[in-house]
């Protein structure tokens, strides 16, 4: 199977690499911006969007313009690739699987990419980059397979080069079998088997570090060169503590990905857990202060990006990612099947009142969605083969977790592996449609 993998590295610009690097960026973000209005325009106008074809052949038009003679001195391709990124950022939103495109700000969106001109020199820890020459690297890792295209950003202060690599690896066997997962705070992640992976909390350990930077710069002149010192500061802090937690999340999936063929995880609406609380002035909320609290401890645990690399660390390990509803997952008991707010006598503590089941609340939240990951594949077992109602892009995707299944109870040789998607619960809810046994080997794995 063939397997796309980035691998990002610092780089050690000099002086003049870094003014032309932030020249490249701007020049990508104008292009951008300048095509995203041009394509909004003709929308007005009722004409037809420029294909990407059709905006490359306004490039020269744009660079001998003399309010823009910057553009000719970046390279054409990094261009050429901000227009590509437009019109692919387009047919994501037509498909529904994006927001409409929006116009990038300086600070947000300060990137391009070489699709081809650049060399890797990896024994002396370089790399060569169109019109910026040879740049040196911190060189943490080394890089495998061939190299596809080089992404150039910038982050607090920093230069970064991601290369997107593309090579053929043998499909793995996974190891071990079935877990449900359950998402908290107190717990960051509490497995069905009982062992649970505690909270980073990387934003609450730098909060008041945080608040301190952020109260100097709001004293300082906007733009003044103090105000400017101040903002490098905050945002010193910021990326440090999303380095911290990308870390975290990258260590905690990878320890799971590896020891199970099948993780079943909650499928949470963050946005919708995280949302404000305060209301209107006509219907002010309630409890706001302790709802936003609750928000920021949500979103420092990382909760999307945790399954997103769940996602493809089981592709590639050959495992599968199930996800389920959350709802009633801590207040249904495992043995009685009783759903009771009454059962979660609280946050740690769950007892049934009528069967007398007793247990950890987290604990008993990831048995339950164990147990709806495998009610979910017995349920689409059941669907007739013949059932039109069933596209083929669910039907590919539900032989595949029958193959996985069927080969990891036999031990034979497994097919390529490709992950669940997060973008919808629907998408995420594999349908079994032709899936032979599926209930039984779902049952062996746990």
């Amino acid at each position: 199977m063939k397997r796309l993998q980035a691998f990002k590295f610092e780089l050690q610009p000099n002086g003049d690499q870094m003014r032309a690097m932030r020249r490249f960026a701007g020049s990508c973000r104008f292009v951008y911006n300048k095509a995203l209005a041009l394509q909004k325009e003709r929308y007005e106008q009722d004409e037809k969007k420029l294909s990407y074809v059709g905006l490359c052949k306004l490039l020269p038009e744009w660079k001998a313009h003399s309010e823009t003679l910057l553009l000719a001195q970046t390279p054409s391709q990094a261009l050429q690739q901000a227009l590509k990124n437009l019109d692919q950022a387009y047919s994501n939103f037509f498909a529904k699987r994006a927001d409409f495109p929006r116009f990038k700000k300086k600070g947000q969106s300060d990137s391009f990419r070489y699709p081809q001109g650049f060399k890797l020199d990896q024994g002396n820890n370089r790399v060569f980059l169109p019109k910026l020459g040879w740049l040196r690297y911190r060189n943490s890792r080394h890089v495998l397979g061939l190299v596809k295209n080089a992404t150039v950003s910038h982050r607090a202060g920093k230069w970064f080069v991601s290369l997107q690599t593309e090579r053929d690896v043998a499909q793995p066997l996974p190891q071990g079998g079935a877990v449900g997962i359950d998402m908290g705070i107190a717990r960051f992640a509490t497995l069905s088997d009982g062992s649970f992976y505690a909270p980073l909390n990387s934003f609450k350990q730098h909060e008041a570090r945080l608040r301190k930077a952020q109260q100097a710069l709001s004293r300082k002149t906007k733009f003044s060169s103090n105000w400017k010192k101040a903002k490098a500061r905050a945002q010193h802090i910021h990326a440090g503590i999303g380095d911290a937690r990308h870390d975290y999340l990258h260590k905690t999936s990878a320890a799971i990905s590896k020891n199970h063929a099948m993780v079943c995880i909650e499928d949470l609406k963050v946005r919708n857990m995280s949302g404000s609380a305060a209301g209107t002035s006509e219907n002010p909320g309630r409890n706001v202060r302790a709802k936003s609290g609750l928000n920021k401890a949500i979103l420092d645990q990382g909760w999307f990006e945790f399954g997103r690399q769940l996602d493809y660390k089981l592709s590639w390990n050959g495992g599968l990612l199930i996800a389920v509803p959350a709802a009633y997952t801590s207040q249904t008991c495992p043995e009685c099947a009783s759903v009771s707010r009454s059962h979660r006598k609280s946050q740690a503590e769950f007892a049934c009142g009528d069967c007398c089941y007793q247990g950890h609340a987290d604990v008993v939240g990831a048995i339950n969605v164990l147990a709806r990951a495998h009610a979910l594949l017995a349920s689409d077992n059941q669907v007739n083969e013949g059932q039109d109602t069933v596209d083929a892009s669910t039907r590919r995707q539900a032989k595949s977790a029958a193959a996985r299944i069927a080969c990891e109870v036999s031990g034979a040789v497994r097919p390529p592996a490709a992950g669940t998607h997060q973008s919808d619960s629907k998408a995420l809810h594999l349908s079994a449609v032709g899936i032979l046994d599926l209930t039984a080997q779902a049952a062996a794995i746990g």
